[in-house]
C-alpha cells in the first residue's frame, strides 16, 4: 500500500530555505557583536615629549684599606773629603763676569705654549653636547609625526592596555636613528610598536660638539592612551 503525504506536511522541501534563514540570523548576531565591542581609539600625544626623570641608584660608599708602602732605604752617606791647600801654593781664580760689568743687554724671549685640543672621536656616544640633535621641524613636528604614524595594537586595545613607553636611541653624525631600545616598558605589543615608529623616523639634525657632528644618545617618551 503506497503512503500518500500532503505537500504541506512535506518538510524536506523547506529544509534548504530554513538553513539559509539560520545562516542569515547567525551572521546578523556576529556583525552586531563586533560592532558592539568596538571602541573609539585615540592616540594622545600631548605628553609625548616630556622631560624624562630617572631615579638615581644610591651606591653605598665602601672604603678600602690603604696599603702603606714601606719607606725607601736610606742612601748611604758619603763622607766629604776636604783637601787642605798650602798657603804658598798658586791657585787659579775664576772670574765671573756679570751683565753690569760687560754692559751687554739681556734679551728675554717668549715662547708660546702650544695647546693641542683633542678631536672628538666619531665612535664615542655623548649624552650632552653643545648642540643637541633635533627632529626636522622641531618638537611640534616630532609630536605630529608620532600622532600620525602610531598604530595601536589590536590586542592591546582589546585588553585595555595603555601607558607611556620610553625609548632611547642614538642619532648618528649623518642624522640617522639607530640602536633604538625600550628603557621603560609597559606592554610587549606597545613596546614593539614604539620601537617600530622610532626606527622609521626620518633623519635628524645631528648633534654638534666643537662645530663637528658627533653621535648623541637621545630619549623620547611615546604615550599610548585609549579614550
Amino acid at each position: 500500500m503506497e503512503v500518500k503525504k500532503s505537500p504541506k506536511a512535506d518538510l524536506e522541501s523547506k529544509k534548504s530555505t530554513w538553513l539559509l534563514v539560520g545562516y542569515v540570523v547567525v551572521l546578523v548576531f556576529m556583525f552586531v557583536g563586533f560592532e558592539w565591542t568596538k571602541r573609539d581609539i585615540q592616540v594622545d600625544t600631548s605628553l609625548a615629549i616630556q622631560e624624562v626623570i630617572f631615579e638615581e641608584e644610591i651606591i653605598p660608599i665602601t672604603q678600602q684599606e690603604e696599603i702603606v708602602a714601606p719607606p725607601p732605604p736610606e742612601a748611604p752617606s758619603v763622607a766629604e773629603v776636604l783637601t787642605i791647600v798650602d798657603d804658598q801654593a798658586d791657585v787659579e781664580e775664576t772670574a765671573v763676569a756679570t751683565t753690569e760689568d760687560t754692559g751687554e743687554r739681556v734679551e728675554v724671549k717668549y715662547i708660546p705654549v702650544a695647546v693641542e685640543e683633542e678631536e672628538p672621536d666619531e665612535q664615542v656616544i655623548f649624552d650632552v653636547v653643545e648642540k643637541m640633535p633635533e627632529f626636522p621641524g622641531g618638537q611640534a613636528a616630532l609630536m605630529q609625526y608620532l600622532s600620525k604614524n602610531i598604530k595601536y595594537p589590536t590586542i592591546a586595545q582589546e585588553n585595555g592596555t595603555q601607558g607611556r613607553v620610553i625609548v632611547q636611541f642614538v642619532v648618528n653624525t649623518d642624522g640617522s636613528v639607530v640602536d633604538a631600545q625600550v628603557v621603560r616598558s609597559v606592554d610587549p605589543y606597545l613596546d614593539k610598536e614604539a620601537i617600530r615608529v622610532i626606527s622609521t623616523m626620518p633623519k635628524w639634525q645631528a648633534g654638534m660638539q666643537r662645530n663637528k657632528p658627533v653621535r648623541v644618545r637621545y630619549t623620547v617618551p611615546v604615550m599610548f592612551r585609549l579614550q
